[in-house]
């Protein structure tokens, strides 16, 4: 996976983890990354497409993450 913005780098983390224990928080300090350069996108009125839908792409990749942990039984 090439690393192009910032928060790639915990999105991969999350994705790759296969410690069920780590993997919500993972996940969260994840999302935090990318809330956070959501926020800076708005604050600086970025529009840059390519990183927009990379965020819709990663989120939506968290949330079905999250959602097959929280479902899994131990």
């Amino acid at each position: 996976m090439t690393r192009i913005y910032g928060w790639q780098r915990f999105y991969e983390e999350a994705i790759l983890e296969t410690n069920r224990a780590a993997l919500l928080e993972r996940i969260q300090t994840a999302e935090a990354a990318i809330d956070a350069r959501i926020a800076q996108l708005h604050s600086d009125h970025q529009h840059n497409a390519d990183e927009r839908q990379a965020i819709e792409d990663a989120l939506a990749g968290l949330r079905l993450l999250h959602q097959e942990t929280v479902t899994q039984h131990p």
